[in-house]
Parts: structure tokens; sequence; C-alpha cells
């Protein structure tokens, strides 16, 4: 884990790119979706976030040891979860067979979240987000 800054309504984070940044991050957004009255969304949040961060440390081009950033955004009626790695590659949803372990990510997060995308960051590098809703459509409340 290395610095984070935390505004109101915005929670960045940065994160050595390795398999354990996964639940340490999940944790943070756990303690930060309590504070901010989103509990509601804290398992589809969750495991968003951590379909991101795996797909951002195994495919972002992001050598194990560098920092991958997460951005948590508090929004009207919910939550904007962004990462960001180094690649410029996209990523893109597969279609595994049943056999397959893994191309299931993104699939789980177009499902859980309300919409996603990624946008390019500079010569290199991108940001792979997605927002997800309260069910009430509610604002949420929190310190």
């Amino acid at each position: 884990m290395t610095p984070h800054q935390e505004r109101g309504n915005t929670v960045n984070r940065q994160w050595v790119g390795h398999p354990r940044c996964v639940g340490m991050a999940r944790g943070r957004l756990r303690e930060t979706l309590e504070a901010w009255g989103l509990s509601a969304l804290e398992d589809d949040a969750c495991l968003v976030l951590s379909e991101l961060l795996t797909n951002a440390a195994q495919h972002g081009g992001t050598p194990s040891g560098d920092a991958i950033q997460t951005r948590f955004v508090r929004q009207r009626g919910g939550l904007r979860v962004e990462v960001r790695d180094g690649s410029s590659e996209w990523p893109h949803r597969r279609t595994p067979t049943s056999e397959a372990l893994s191309g299931r990510g993104l699939g789980i997060v177009e499902e859980l979240s309300d919409r996603w995308g990624c946008w390019q960051r500079g010569e290199c590098g991108k940001t792979v987000w997605a927002e997800l809703s309260l069910p009430d459509g509610g604002l949420g409340h929190g310190r």
C-alpha cells in the first residue's frame, strides 16, 4: 500500500501491483462505503473492485511492485469505482467456455454495475471505471 488522499466525496489510493492489494483495497472500500452511508452497495462494489484490480494486476501491463491507483467517488445515489494502471491496452469482454478458469471478470462488472467503461490516460495508461446505484436511488448518508 502506498500514499492515499481523501477529500469529501473522493478517496484516492495507490496499491502495489500484487494480488494481496485486492483484499486490502476491498477493506478500504468497505470503510469508505460505511462512512458515506452506502453500505447497501458493499457486496457488489467489492466484487466489481476485485475484478477491476485483478485485471489491472494481471493484464494491465503493471509489473509486480508498480502502483495501481484506485479512486472511489460518492455520486448522487451511488458510487463510481475507478482503477488506473500503466497499460494502454483496453480491456475487452470475453466469452469463456464453461471449462475456462478465467475470462469472466468484465462480464461480472457489466452485470453488477449500471454502466462501466474505460478511458486513455495520456501517453500510456488507462482508467477502467464502473458506476453502481443504491437500490432505492437514495443519496446515502454519512459523516
